[in-house]
């Protein structure tokens, strides 16, 4: 019989909000001393955790709960008419899922993405090994979800899969184009996977009103939030 063990955690020090940046930060994150598993992760995720590369937090900042955990039922999400032109319109796009592992052309392809749409906020400039780092993890269950346009690589979607669902850890795709929505693609992609799995739900992330980036998160329904630790429907 496994032992129980107890968790710790730590907290950061405050620092500047990436999202507000009249705001401070601060995240609380699992000891990555500490033995970690999809199953111990799924009940985090349940609290509102997310995790980068090995490392696992949530946003515990004073004062502010503009960073929600939202949630997408599986069973109960219907696309709404721009979602369902995306998928029509990307029909010519193919799907492959690869096994967790370094690879040249992802590489490339996320460091297109970033120095692009999130140039000068701290994720530009990449190296393999930050890249890396930032996406993997030795203990949790990834698969990296290609989409490509004939030969062409043009999106990948980084998947973690946890007894509770599917969590969508990061997805980049092609700058150029962005016409096509790719992002809202792997969410549509997701879902349909969670569902053909019998998973209840796809995890999205932190949703925040006031910052663009995160806002389209919304726009997903029924989504579920996590509020004063209760998940409920968010408008």
């Amino acid at each position: 019989m496994r032992r129980k063990e107890s968790l710790i955690f730590y907290a950061t020090v405050p620092d500047v909000c990436p999202y507000l940046g009249d705001r401070d930060m601060v995240s609380v994150f699992a000891d990555p001393h500490q033995p970690m598993d999809p199953a111990l992760y799924g009940g985090l995720i349940e609290l509102g955790f997310r995790r980068s590369g090995n490392h696992v937090y949530r946003h515990q900042c004073r004062g502010c709960h503009a960073c929600i955990p939202v949630r997408l039922p599986v069973d109960r999400f219907r696309p709404d008419r721009n979602q369902r032109r995306v998928a029509s319109r990307n029909q010519d796009i193919t799907v492959q899922i690869r096994s967790p592992a370094f690879d040249l052309e992802h590489f490339r392809l996320y460091e297109r993405y970033v120095n692009t749409r999130h140039h000068g906020g701290g994720m530009d400039d990449p190296s393999p090994e930050s890249y890396w780092g930032f996406v993997a993890s030795h203990w949790c269950s990834t698969s990296l979800v290609e989409f490509r346009l004939g030969e062409q690589l043009v999106g990948v979607a980084v998947t973690d899969q946890v007894p509770v669902g599917l969590s969508a850890v990061y997805t980049y795709f092609d700058p150029d184009l962005a016409s096509r929505s790719l992002g809202t693609l792997a969410i549509l992609w997701q879902v349909q996977a969670a569902r053909r799995m019998g998973l209840p739900y796809v995890y999205l992330g932190f949703w925040n009103a006031q910052t663009p980036k995160m806002a389209y998160k919304i726009r997903f329904q029924p989504a579920e939030g996590l509020v004063d630790g209760i998940w409920k429907p968010v408008p």
